[in-house]
């Protein structure tokens, strides 16, 4: 089975810009959260090829990691405001580093629970004290949900090579339940580029506060 880097290293490479060049509309939502805090700096774990830190680029300094080589360099063209560095989001940060938000696009369900609770976990120690995060994750809803190979309590292999895990408003609260959970959202969103069509997909969004 192919490693999450080898899958995404592929993709981007052979399909560049997947899903467009238009940020998620919950980018923008993160936004006006982050303006009404007064955040500075942004930290986008799994940032792809610039797609959604273009949106924070103008306003806030925006550093952001990338597991695919192949996505960094197309978002050293599309964002070269954003500083965007080849690592994975599951690593603990250097020595220092430290950012008023995060925002989190489609990353944590694709992850087992011990590695969703890691990359939590490595974006809290990247978080000032009262700092604020802004997640985005599948939906128990989507109808993706329940097809396929079950590999534990809510998470599936729906096609071939892919598995992701799908939330329930009480799952996701819990992997922050650390924090101070500010609101949670669902919504629908339409994904998809040149590849591989349009898709819909239902997304849960939460934001929260680091206490301290």
């Amino acid at each position: 089975m192919q490693s999450h880097e080898q899958y995404w290293d592929q993709r981007f490479g052979k399909e560049g810009m997947i899903w467009g060049t238009e940020p998620s509309p919950t980018a923008y939502m993160a936004k006006e959260l982050f303006l009404s805090h007064g955040v500075r700096t942004v930290f986008v774990p799994g940032a792809g090829y610039g797609r959604n830190t273009k949106a924070f680029a103008q306003t806030f300094g925006v550093e952001g990691a990338e597991l695919s080589e192949a996505a960094v360099k197309i978002a050293e063209r599309w964002d070269p405001d954003s500083r965007i560095i080849c690592g994975s989001a599951l690593d603990d940060p250097e020595p220092g580093e430290c950012y008023d938000a995060i925002y989190c696009y489609d990353v944590l369900h694709l992850f087992l629970e011990p590695d969703r609770r890691k990359l939590v976990a490595a974006c809290l120690k990247r978080l000032r004290p009262g700092g604020l995060v802004y997640f985005t994750c599948f939906s128990d809803e989507d109808p993706n949900n329940g097809q396929g190979e079950r590999l534990e309590p809510g998470t599936y292999r729906y096609k071939e090579g892919k598995f992701a895990h799908f939330f329930s408003e009480e799952d996701l609260k819990a992997h922050f339940s650390g924090m101070e959970i500010l609101e949670t959202g669902t919504l629908k969103e339409m994904l998809g580029g040149p590849g591989e069509g349009q898709h819909e997909y239902i997304l849960r969004t939460i934001a929260a506060r680091k206490k301290g």
